[in-house]
């Protein structure tokens, strides 16, 4: 159950300049600052541990274990067993979750019809939404009205998709997801031919010149996050690894980092 409120500090909580402190407030947007503006850490790796892997019977404690533990944001897969075969969170659980975190909440979108419930989930307190590709025929307008909702955009393509669906969408993305493995449940194993298509989306990021994020979400583990990194991602979705750490989540999360860690100057160069 979710209950009670944090005013644990993290990368995430500095925005323009700004710092969230400990207080009645939900997070960095509650300072005016536009979601929108959310810019990255500067850590060599992101990490977006994903709670989809999380006891949900203590989402509390391990959203809390987190607050302060260099995670950067909070991924939080939406699922409606049409789109993938499993359920997940709702709008309360994102209103929940908003009471209780400074962190900012990603919201991934594995649903069909997505357009519909946008602003139902901006203003249950997403900071980001990244919908699919093969769920929307309107990309490029649904990435422009998430950023209107003052929400950072995200587009996701599955394993089966190429990573070229993307190009003509990237100059309104703030993020590019790759599935690495087939969504709707986790636990599964990175699918080895999904680095070639980050490495794709990567170098189109670069080519065009754009700030665009590149995540990575499934089957990221401590024997694969370098390889993630070095194909072009900056973010790593993980959520069994994180979760199922032997010291708590916050060391899962410190352990994958340094895992993948791989200074952004170094593989640029």
């Amino acid at each position: 159950m979710l209950g009670g409120r944090s005013g644990g500090r993290s990368c995430s909580a500095h925005r323009a300049g700004q710092q969230v402190v400990a207080g009645p407030i939900h997070g960095w947007h509650d300072l005016g600052v536009p979601r929108s503006t959310w810019p990255p850490c500067a850590d060599a790796v992101r990490i977006a541990p994903s709670l989809l892997a999380a006891d949900f019977g203590r989402l509390t404690d391990a959203v809390l274990a987190l607050e302060g533990g260099g995670v950067e944001r909070l991924h939080v897969d939406v699922m409606d067993g049409v789109f993938v075969p499993n359920f997940t969170f709702g709008t309360d659980t994102v209103r929940a979750l908003r009471r209780v975190t400074s962190l900012p909440l990603e919201l991934h979108l594995m649903i069909v019809g997505p357009d519909r419930h946008l602003e139902m989930f901006a203003e249950a307190g997403a900071d980001g939404i990244t919908v699919h590709y093969e769920a929307t025929p309107h990309l490029h307008r649904t990435l422009t009205r998430i950023r209107e909702l003052d929400c950072r955009a995200g587009a996701a393509i599955v394993p089966g998709t190429p990573a070229l669906v993307l190009d003509d969408v990237l100059e309104v993305c703030d993020l590019a997801l790759v599935m690495t493995i087939n969504p709707g449940f986790g636990g599964q194993r990175l699918i080895p031919r999904t680095l070639v298509k980050v490495a794709q989306v990567r170098a189109e990021v670069d080519r065009q010149g754009l700030g665009a994020e590149v995540e990575v979400d499934g089957g990221v583990d401590l024997g694969n996050a370098r390889a993630c990194v070095e194909a072009g991602a900056t973010v790593l979705v993980s959520g069994t690894t994180v979760f199922a750490h032997a010291d708590g989540p916050a060391a899962g999360a410190r352990a994958l980092r340094a895992a993948g860690g791989v200074p952004l100057a170094e593989r640029a160069g």
